[in-house]
């Protein structure tokens, strides 16, 4: 899968990022545009990304203003209103949106796929992919879309998450971001959200795939497994993650599901990468039958799980998956993903960091796929924006050591003017600690 050029919506050109880089900030740090209150004069800007940028990270934290200030990027659309509702109509209570539009199009898109190859077998729909996301008539919900077959056209299907515009092996050509940002109160603050758009739709795919389908065709039923997380360090991604399969569920059933009969939804757990749970829950759903399993959101835990499943000839679609090494993954066409790879990410948190006017930058990460691939390449994508090697230091950590302490020791030592957080559920502990120390987002 290709990735591209940022298109920000918040237009910055390359030129611009270069200047902001050279001018932005003095000695002190004193332009660093939001953060706490640092070490002496300074202050010391503290960004996450989407493993820790949710309303459950502040649950760790009592004190008022303990992340007041803390930036970072996650994939996200600005998701309507209703849209919202409708999540939370089928799971009530829910704190976060974070990959809810992208499990949702990743069920719709599966739906569609089979529908238009006339057969559930994930072998034969998988060609039918791609095409689903570009080129055709543009459609945005699956009853709409089947229309559009029904009349023998071709569907462009423009989800909730965005224009989603596959590349060749299966992921986003470009994606939406937000830019979010905690609040006194330790929770996101809506009103300080932000939106980008990374990539390049140009870097689409261009074969749209094999002719549909007649009409009215009919088969066997659609089984759709989740492995999602309910349990783990990703466990707060799992809430809307699982209400955006059960609204798609609710809509492609209401529109006479797929192949003239109701689509079926297993739920299963994922765990994380230190547990067996997504190993055990694969093997349940392919014993099911599951054409399709929706998941894992940890790139950790699809890469332990993604042979056995696409071996068994199953589709595997996953909504978070970010980690750049499944952009080449042999997954005999049978992995694809509603979640833009890291390299996309990577750009989007670096222009936030730069275009804060910080001059010199930590990175602590997760040892694991997810945090050493995100890590490099916002390293690289600071590197391209005029900061030297010397400027950034990256460090990875086991997110199951006791303590943290000597990596927040050497962000200290390095006194940077901001510091990115790469984890998960963990991350608290390390934000505590930056905070004990001066340098978090602490006010």
């Amino acid at each position: 899968m290709r990735t591209g050029t940022t298109a920000r919506a918040i237009a910055v050109t390359g030129v611009a990022l270069l200047a902001i880089s050279a001018c932005g900030g003095d000695d002190d740090g004193d332009s660093a545009a939001s953060g706490g209150n640092g070490g002496g004069d300074k202050q010391v800007n503290i960004y996450g990304v989407d493993g820790n940028m949710g309303n459950a990270l502040g649950e760790d934290f009592e004190e008022e203003g303990a992340l007041a200030g803390m930036k970072g990027t996650t994939p996200l659309t600005e998701l309507s209103g209703d849209f919202k509702e409708r999540l939370e109509g089928v799971y009530p209570g829910l704190q976060d949106y974070n990959y809810a539009g992208e499990t949702y199009d990743a069920i719709i898109i599966s739906a569609l796929a089979a529908q238009a190859a006339g057969t559930n077998d994930a072998n034969v729909f998988k060609d039918y992919v791609n095409g689903i996301t570009f080129g055709g008539d543009k459609c945005e919900d699956f009853a709409s879309c089947i229309e559009i077959m029904n009349g023998g056209g071709n569907v462009d299907y423009d989800g909730i998450s965005g224009p989603l515009s596959f590349a060749d092996a299966g992921e986003p050509a470009q994606a939406s971001f937000g830019l979010l940002q905690f609040g006194d109160d330790n929770a996101l603050d809506d009103d300080a959200t932000e939106y980008v758009i990374a990539g390049d739709e140009a870097d689409a795919a261009t074969d749209e795939g094999p002719a549909y389908a007649p009409a009215g065709t009919t088969g066997g039923p659609l089984i759709v497994g989740t492995l999602l997380p309910e349990t783990g360090n990703l466990a707060f991604l799992g809430p809307p993650e699982i209400a955006g399969a059960r609204l798609a569920l609710e809509d492609i059933n209401a529109a006479g599901g797929v192949l003239g009969q109701p689509i079926q939804l297993i739920e299963r757990d994922s765990g994380d990468p230190t547990t067996d749970i997504a190993t055990q829950s694969v093997d349940q759903l392919i014993q099911a039958g599951a054409n399709v399993i929706v998941g894992a959101a940890a790139s950790g835990v699809s890469l332990t799980v993604i042979d056995a499943i696409t071996g068994a000839g199953i589709m595997q679609i996953s909504p978070a998956n970010t980690s750049d090494q499944f952009t080449t993954y042999d997954d005999n066409g049978l992995y694809f993903r509603t979640a833009p790879p890291d390299t996309l990410q990577a750009r989007a948190l670096a222009d936030l960091i730069i275009d804060d006017g910080n001059n010199t930058v930590g990175v602590l990460a997760l040892n694991d796929p997810y945090g050493t691939g995100l890590a490099q390449n916002t390293v690289d994508n600071l590197i391209s924006a005029g900061l030297s090697e010397d400027d950034i230091v990256s460090i990875t950590y086991d997110p199951q050591a006791a303590n943290f302490d000597s990596e927040v020791q050497r962000m200290v030592d390095f006194n940077p003017d901001a510091i990115v957080v790469i984890g998960f559920e963990e991350s608290s502990k390390i934000i505590q600690g930056l905070n004990s120390n001066g340098i978090g987002p602490q006010r």
